[in-house]
């Protein structure tokens, strides 16, 4: 009981030093020490620190948040985050393991997992390790990095490098140029920029296919964000912007195919027409029928 009323016995103390007025300095700085002591002393047992290792761990923690939260934001827009973020996810993913390892410890005092993670109702640390997760699964950054992730695959580098040519031919091709964007405008970049545009388009659609056939889930139905926005791009400023058309190499198939099909009914009306006359059906009466017609005949003459 003593113990539990000592910090409000250094709360009265203050209370009457600052009650004594700006007069009674050195009663007041006394008040302020004793006030320090009983404090420390008589703190509740049931609020205890952390440890130094745990709130170095939870430091870590705290850094590697701030600097993945601070690249996801900067690289929103264009879209940016597997490329440019994966080095801060998986230190993140690091420490987010060095606290999660201490579960099971049979040391109480050292149980920093215990202390971070499950000690409240709110658990900071597991919210925040949750949401960078489902927002890297989202993005599929997984789809653009090495197995290891470490770095960008061999095909997204190459897409990355092809993306970077287009909007260079783009740019080279417009400079000093007045841009008619009219519907039916052809321009210098639609000329000059169509082989690396339509590389760039089917190295896009070769990875999707790749990707399909490879995919079990929902999210590895997409390509990464990175990807897929910049094709967006591109696409934009290709048909929107600069009003070219990519021509397509399977015209002449394509049109032989539908005309051929077309021309099928016509081929079967006349193939009818020609193979199945219709003959008109010659009516052969038997003799005695023929016999009695006669004599109905002679009767309905002579009555």
């Amino acid at each position: 009981l003593c113990r539990a009323l000592l910090p409000a016995l250094a709360l009265a103390l203050l209370g009457l030093a600052a009650a004594a007025g700006p007069r009674q300095t050195p009663v007041l700085e006394l008040a302020e020490e004793l006030a320090e002591e009983l404090w420390s002393a008589g703190l509740p047992g049931d609020l205890p620190e952390l440890e130094p290792e745990c709130r170095s761990l939870l430091a870590a923690f705290a850094e590697g948040s701030a600097a993945l939260t601070d690249c996801l934001g900067r690289r929103a827009r264009p879209v940016r985050l597997c490329q440019g973020c994966h080095g801060h996810y998986r230190r993140l993913l690091a420490q987010y393991g060095s606290i999660a390892r201490a579960v099971g410890n049979s040391s109480e005092s050292h149980n920093c997992a215990k202390s971070i993670l499950t000690s409240d109702r709110l658990q900071i640390v597991v919210t925040l390790s949750e949401f960078f997760n489902e927002t890297w699964e989202a993005a599929n950054c997984a789809n653009c990095l090495k197995n290891n992730s470490e770095g960008l695959s061999n095909s997204t580098e190459e897409f990355l490098d092809l993306f970077n040519k287009s909007l260079t031919c783009f740019e080279h091709n417009l400079q000093g140029q007045a841009i008619d964007l009219s519907p039916n405008n052809y321009t210098e970049v639609c000329k000059n920029c169509n082989e690396t545009y339509t590389k760039l388009n089917d190295l896009y659609n070769h990875l999707q296919r790749m990707n399909r056939q490879g995919g079990e889930s929902a999210h590895s139905a997409h390509l990464c964000i990175d990807v897929e926005d910049a094709m967006n791009i591109t696409r934009k400023l290709w048909s929107r912007t600069f009003n070219c058309s990519l021509p397509c190499s399977d015209t002449v198939p394509v049109i032989a195919v539908s005309s051929f099909i077309l021309f099928l009914p016509i081929v079967f009306y006349l193939s009818s027409f020609l193979h199945s006359k219709q003959k008109k059906r010659i009516l052969i009466l038997p003799k005695r029928i023929q016999s009695n017609a006669n004599l109905v005949n002679i009767q309905e003459k002579y009555s």
